[in-house]
Parts: C-alpha cells; sequence; structure tokens
C-alpha cells in the first residue's frame, strides 16, 4: 500500500499553522506573566498606600485626642470630650486596620509595633490625666503636674518619629514598586514587539513560500494544460483515423459486397436460370411422361425458383438494387412492405425526399434495415414507424417501435448492431440518439450533417 504524502503546501501551510500556535502560546504566556506580575505590584502598591493613609490619619486622630482632652481640662466643658472619644476610638480602629494588613516585609513589624506601642502609651497618658482632673478638679491638681511635664511631649515626638519613619519608608517602597511595575511593563511591551516582529518576518517567509509555490503550481498546470492539450491533439488525431478508417472499412465492405452481389447476379444467376431452360427442354422432349416424372420435374423447377428468389434477396441485402435504381425513399419504402409481410408487423413510413449523397444514402438504408432486424429478433412489437425527414438543415432519420423497449444503460458491451449503426452514423459526422425504457418500446434516431448532403451539379 502507498504511503500518502504530504505536497509542499501542505507541509508548509501545517508548519505556519504550529509556529502561529506557538507564537499565540508564548504571547498569551507572556501576557499572563505580566498580568500577574503587575496584579501583584498593584496590590502591594495598594496595601502601602493604605498603610501609609491609615498612619496618617492615625497622627490627624491622635492629635485631635490630645486636643479634646487639652480643651476639656483647660475649661472642664463636657463638649471638649466628644472630640477626645470619637478620636479614641478611630485610633483604636485604626490600629486594627494596620494590624490586619498584609505585611510583605519583615522590617515592617517592628516599625508597626513600634507605632502601635507609642500610641497606646500616648493614649493611657491622656487617660491618666483625664482621671486625675475628674478626681481632683482643682487648678492645682496632680493632674496638671502631670499635664505641664514632659511626658506628654516625649511621647508625642516618639509617635511622630515612628510614623514619619513608617511614612518615608512606605513612600521608599512605593517608588520602587512604581519603578518594578513600569519595568515589567517595559519589559512585557518588549517582549511582544519582539513576538510581532518575528510573527512578521514568519508571515513574510510564509507568504514567500506560498508564492513561490503558487509559481511552482502555475508552472505544474501550464505542463499538465500542455501535456493535455498535446493528447486531446493526439485522440482527436487518432479519432480522425480511425473514423477515416471506419469509413474506408465500410466503403470496402460495400463494394466487396457489390462484388459479390455482381458474381450472384452473373455467375449463379446464369447457372440457375441455364438449369431452368433445360428443365423446360427435358420436359419438352419427353413428351408424354409417367406421373411420378412429371412430378418430379414440377418439383425441380419449383426448387429452381426458389433458388432463384434466393439469389435475388441475397443479392437485393448485399447490395440493394432498388436504393441504386429508384431513389431512397422508394428503397424505404420497399424495405418496410417487406418488413411487414416477414414479420407481420404493422408498418408506418413518413418519408420525404431529401438531398443526400452516396454514402449517406446507403448508412440511412443500412441504419434502417439493422433496427427493423433488432425489432423482429427482441422489440416483439406490434407497430413500427419509419420516419426521414429534413431538420433544421440536417436530415433526421428515425425507427420508432411500441415494443417492450430496454434499459439503456445496462446494454451489454457485446450489442454490436448499435455499435456499429453508431460508429457507420459517426463515420458520416453525424449523430445517433438511443432512447429506450423497459415497457415503452425504443426510439433510434439519428442526424446527419449538411455536410452529407448532395450539392446539385451546375449546368
Amino acid at each position: 500500500m502507498e504511503l500518502d504524502h504530504p505536497s509542499p503546501r501542505r507541509r508548509i501551510t501545517r508548519l505556519a499553522l504550529w509556529l502561529a500556535v506557538a507564537g499565540a502560546l508564548i504571547v498569551i504566556g507572556v501576557n499572563e506573566l505580566g498580568h500577574a506580575q503587575s496584579k501583584q505590584t498593584l496590590q502591594t502598591l495598594a496595601e502601602r498606600f493604605e498603610r501609609r493613609l491609615i498612619v496618617s490619619r492615625l497622627w490627624r486622630q491622635m492629635l485631635e485626642a490630645e486636643a479634646g482632652q487639652r480643651g476639656y481640662l483647660l475649661t472642664g466643658r463636657d463638649s471638649y470630650l466628644a472630640p477626645y472619644r470619637a478620636a479614641q476610638l478611630e485610633i483604636e480602629q485604626g490600629i486594627q486596620s494596620l494590624k490586619g494588613l498584609h505585611v510583605d516585609e519583615q522590617q515592617l513589624v517592628p516599625q508597626i509595633a513600634d507605632v502601635e506601642e507609642t500610641t497606646r502609651q500616648k493614649l493611657a497618658e491622656l487617660a491618666a490625666t483625664l482621671d486625675l482632673y475628674q478626681k481632683e478638679p482643682g487648678a492645682d491638681g496632680p493632674w496638671r503636674e502631670l499635664m505641664m511635664s514632659d511626658i506628654g511631649r516625649e511621647k508625642m515626638d516618639e509617635l511622630r518619629r515612628a510614623i514619619s519613619q513608617l511614612i518615608e519608608d512606605e513612600t521608599l517602597r512605593i517608588r520602587a514598586s512604581g519603578k518594578e511595575a513600569f519595568g515589567a511593563l517595559q519589559r512585557n511591551r518588549h517582549v511582544i514587539n519582539a513576538l510581532a516582529l518575528l510573527a512578521l518576518l514568519a508571515l513574510a517567509l510564509f507568504l514567500r513560500n506560498v508564492q513561490r509555490l503558487d509559481r511552482a503550481q502555475l508552472s505544474h498546470d501550464l505542463a499538465l494544460r500542455t501535456e493535455r492539450d498535446r493528447l486531446e491533439a493526439t485522440v482527436i488525431h487518432r479519432t480522425g483515423e480511425l473514423t477515416e478508417l471506419t469509413r474506408h472499412l465500410q466503403h470496402a465492405r460495400e463494394d466487396e459486397r457489390s462484388r459479390l452481389a455482381r458474381e450472384l447476379h452473373d455467375e449463379m444467376g446464369a447457372l440457375l436460370t441455364a438449369a431452368k431452360l433445360e428443365a423446360a427442354r427435358l420436359k419438352r422432349g419427353l413428351g408424354a411422361m409417367p406421373p411420378e416424372v412429371a412430378e418430379r420435374l414440377r418439383q425441380l423447377n419449383e426448387t429452381l425458383d426458389r433458388g432463384i428468389a434466393l439469389k435475388r434477396r441475397i443479392i437485393e441485402d448485399l447490395r440493394p438494387s432498388s436504393l441504386s435504381n429508384l431513389g431512397l425513399v422508394a428503397a424505404l419504402e420497399i424495405q418496410a412492405r417487406e418488413f411487414a409481410q416477414r414479420a407481420e408487423v404493422a408498418v408506418r413510413t413518413v418519408l420525404q425526399p431529401v438531398a443526400l449523397d452516396a454514402d449517406a444514402q446507403m448508412t440511412v438504408y443500412r441504419l434502417v434495415q439493422e433496427s427493423l432486424t433488432n425489432v423482429a429478433k427482441y422489440a416483439r412489437a406490434s407497430d413500427v414507424t419509419i420516419s426521414l425527414l429534413p431538420q433544421d438543415g440536417q436530415v433526421m432519420v428515425a425507427v420508432v417501435d411500441n415494443g417492450v423497449g430496454f434499459d439503456t444503460a445496462s446494454v451489454r458491451t457485446t450489442a454490436h448492431g448499435l455499435l456499429g449503426m453508431r460508429y457507420r452514423v459517426e463515420a458520416e459526422g453525424g449523430r445517433l440518439q438511443v432512447d429506450s425504457v423497459p415497457g415503452q418500446g425504443c426510439q433510434v434516431r439519428a442526424w446527419l450533417p449538411p455536410e452529407c448532403v448532395a450539392q446539385p451539379v451546375s449546368p
């Protein structure tokens, strides 16, 4: 079994497809990797911005808490405690939010713990001062000594330093993350541009190979077309030679039939006529004869008559004298009448005089003769119509019967009768058409071209 080797175009197309798939997978991989890196970087940046915002808000709320506490201590009004308590609650929430953020750098852990510890110490100092004021609200109470000491300022300075350091470190990390994100975007941009250039290069190479294959295919098609034209010309030439040979063989066969007909007419006719005369002379010479001898002479005369009739029928089959002496229409009428008598079939004729040369007339006569022979052998028909009509500058001859018909698609190759009719008609440049359906009879029609029409002789 032969292997089915792919064509060069198919191999290149398959390679281009695999390269396109590989390029697409690489682009998708690079894009997904860049997306993951960018997503991680943006998430880190968002967390650092959130941490810096929380720390800044924590410092502001601590200032509000201290301002509310100092206002209450100086005025004794409870309205100053509301900002203090609100700031205290928000500070606690800010500390919890700061602790809840994901800490991705280990150096942030002690900084956040320092901010939390300093904040709680400052809140404790504020709460202690309020407790002392509420126990001894006088102007010279112990709360004043605690407030006037440097403990509160020191705690605020420590908190300021811790928060400032944390904010500064976060700002530096945000800048670094921004540079990293920008670098990742640049790298992805360069990789995608490089892949795009490679894709364009691959596309250019693919198109060049396709053009090369197209040129090779065109050259191959041209060679095939040239070879096909050569073979068609050879076939036409050989067909012309075979047609000419067929015409020559038909002419040779008709000439041989004419020669045999002449010899039968001359030689056998002379012999049978001589035998007929000798029998008549013998009958006169014997005079009165016994009955047995007279019967034998009568049978001899009848046998000679049948021989003469057989000779005449054979000669007519070989070379119909009616065609040469009376013309095509009369010859077809005689043929139809004899076939009707012999086969006991109703035969109708629709015949019009047409101008055909001698070869074409013989072709029409033989076509009708072969068709009637097929009707007698196979058709089992009760009605036959023979037509000879001019049609569109051509001559149309048809033999139509109402017999059993046959399937034209299943005609055996050994059906030499139809094949011989087709070759005889095509040798004259005509066209034969056989239409038949089982149970619906058969139609044999032929058209002879204008070249077969006899040209009138100029006076």
